[in-house]
């Protein structure tokens, strides 16, 4: 902070103890030396506020920086999941239009649980269960 030499401090000395005396000389040297600590003292704490103010300063810019991130994520993710949602929806169309029957043509089910009579003879077979009890091939133990 102050550059003195040797030299100097011995001129210094010389001046404070003619000006002040040798009673109150330690006195004096005493509270200078208490000022001295009191300034040092506020140095440092006012170079650890500005530090601390400057990390405060990097870390809101990256906090800011990943909130973006974040929401470039985010909106990603929900144009992906709605691309998804999309498909499953067409290949679900798709899937409920191949399995529907078409609506102009009737099969002989629904004739027959419409008009029974109106079926014919060869159709009734068709849906008739085979209710004939089958037979279990087993092996002969005797």
């Amino acid at each position: 902070m102050f550059d003195f030499g040797f030299s100097e401090l011995v001129v210094i000395g010389v001046v404070m103890l003619i000006v002040v005396g040798p009673e109150r000389l330690p006195k004096v040297a005493r509270t200078a030396g208490h000022l001295l600590g009191r300034l040092q003292r506020y140095v440092s704490d006012v170079k650890s506020d500005i530090q601390r103010e400057m990390q405060l300063e990097e870390l809101k810019k990256l906090q800011q920086q990943v909130q973006q991130q974040a929401q470039a994520l985010e909106s990603s993710v929900r144009t992906e999941v709605a691309q998804v949602e999309s498909s499953v929806d067409q290949v679900v169309a798709a899937i409920k239009a191949d399995a529907a029957p078409p609506d102009n043509t009737t099969s002989a089910e629904s004739q027959a649980a419409a008009d029974p009579a109106a079926v014919d003879s060869s159709q009734q077979l068709e849906l008739r269960l085979d209710t004939t009890p089958k037979q279990v091939v087993g092996s002969d133990k005797a």
